[in-house]
């Protein structure tokens, strides 16, 4: 695993947190348990103190050989049951008796005790100090007063010769099972995490660098009902509109080559041909006059690929003036006059109002509308009809673009505002480059309006777009 990997960090960050809280508890647990424990050991001494003092007080009171053996039995006892030591001082502060062997060189020796804490022992306190022993070892011990008839007797020291190792055995217990448990946490955690993060993560970063490489049918497969399954549910949808981006712009690369390679290869043929001298002197001219109507198509296509690239690439730049449409349309019609009288086509125009002011780029508007008008008459029938039609709707301009013929089939009528789509190829003269009406579509677009078709059942098609209405 990559240092630098969201799984990493999240792994550190939870083992930290977690470390940092089981090391907290496990403080406050030994803190915990070592004062019970202590108050535990203390009651235990106190009581095995009291066992040492009768004894001593019978001693002292009958001070003969019996007692003292009693005394000497009943210390062993207790360094046997509980392995603690005692030791027993007169009132000057010398050892008399002591529990076992090990201890006897302090026999009849003084323990020096200073005097603020004899003062404490003669008031009747008990005081917890280390006891240092043959092996300088410190040890925990109690001296406690021996005081009969508030006479005091002498000191009775108790030593817990083993605490060390019993407290140092639980803490380490304690430790163990708290470093156990950022272990296995951590285990548990990177198990979870590889699971649910690390897989599907991976996953997804391989499928986007296959789609990165091209391979746009990539898809993941994740059964996750949380952000990583949304993750990559997002990542399908991606995946799958480039993989449409990537089919339109196959499709379109394949139109382009059609539609160039086409004109290209008459201008080719048709100037071999006059040159390898083929085609009659006579005929030279005819087909001089096909070249150059070729070249005018090649010139228009380009040009209008060029639109549309600058469109989409957000380069196009609009000049949002206040214009008449009604003035627009009249002489659109008029530059199409001849087109219109070649299929005897009767143009009707209906204007709601003598002039209509809108807000648009007036060049651009006047190619939506001769796009819009060649179209009609294109797929007009002879010696039909055209109707055009302006009227408002609150701060809407609405333009219409009837002409009777063939209604487009239901199959079709989405498909009309793609990059070369034809209804009906054989209909389509070699004057259209097949993106007129997607760049209609771009423009009014551009123009933050709309366009839609209507089939005017057994009638005929209308185009309706809207422009922005600006008062006089």
């Amino acid at each position: 695993m990559r240092k630098k990997s969201v799984i990493y960090k999240l792994l550190i960050t939870f083992s930290s947190i977690t470390s940092t809280v089981l090391i907290l508890v496990g403080m406050f647990l030994t803190t915990m348990i070592y004062r019970e424990y202590s108050n535990q050991e203390y009651e235990r001494a106190s009581k095995y103190i009291e066992i040492i003092e009768e004894a001593t007080t019978e001693f002292l009171n009958e001070n003969n050989e019996l007692g003292y053996e009693d005394l000497k039995n009943a210390m062993k006892i207790i360094k046997v049951s509980v392995d603690m030591d005692s030791i027993i001082l007169d009132s000057q502060g010398y050892v008399y008796a002591v529990s076992d062997d090990s201890l006897s060189y302090l026999k009849y020796t003084k323990i020096d005790i200073p005097s603020s804490e004899m003062d404490l022992l003669k008031s009747g306190n008990v005081i917890e100090k280390d006891f240092v022993n043959k092996s300088n070892k410190k040890l925990k011990s109690y001296y406690r007063p021996l005081i009969d008839n508030n006479n005091f007797n002498g000191i009775t020291i108790l030593i817990e010769s083993s605490k060390e190792a019993r407290a140092s055995k639980l803490f380490t217990i304690i430790w163990l099972a708290v470093l156990s448990a950022v272990v296995l946490s951590s285990i548990i955690a990177y198990y979870f995490a590889e699971k649910i993060l690390l897989k599907p993560l991976s996953e997804i970063n391989n499928a986007a660098k296959k789609l990165a490489k091209g391979e746009v049918e990539k898809r993941v497969h994740i059964d996750s009902e949380d952000e990583i399954g949304e993750l990559a549910d997002s990542f399908n949808i991606m995946a799958e509109s480039l993989e449409k981006v990537d089919t339109v712009r196959r499709e379109f690369i394949s139109n382009v080559s059609h539609e160039l390679r086409s004109p290209i290869t008459s201008i080719k043929g048709f100037i071999t041909g006059i040159i390898d001298g083929v085609i009659p002197k006579d005929k030279e001219n005819y087909y001089l006059n096909i070249v150059n109507d070729e070249v005018g198509r090649l010139s228009r296509l380009v040009a209008d690929l060029l639109d549309i690239s600058s469109m989409e690439s957000g380069k196009f730049k609009l000049s949002i003036l206040r214009m008449d449409i009604n003035e627009i349309i009249t002489l659109c019609i008029l530059n199409l006059q001849g087109k219109i009288k070649e299929k005897s086509i009767n143009v009707e125009v209906i204007f709601s109002n003598n002039h209509e002011y809108c807000l648009g780029d007036r060049d651009r508007i006047i190619q939506v509308v001769t796009n819009l008008m060649e179209n009609a008459i294109k797929y007009g029938e002879e010696g039909g009809r055209i109707q055009i039609e302006t009227y408002t709707k609150g701060e809407l301009v609405y333009v219409s673009i009837f002409n009777s013929g063939s209604t487009i089939p239901k199959e079709d009528i989405n498909k009309i505002w793609e990059r070369f789509y034809k209804v009906d190829k054989s209909r389509t003269n070699k004057v259209s480059t097949g993106l007129g009406l997607s760049i209609v579509r771009l423009i009014l677009t551009q123009h933050d309006q709309d366009i839609w078709v209507n089939n005017i059942p057994e009638k005929g098609v209308k185009f309706t777009f809207t422009l922005k209405r600006q008062s006089k």
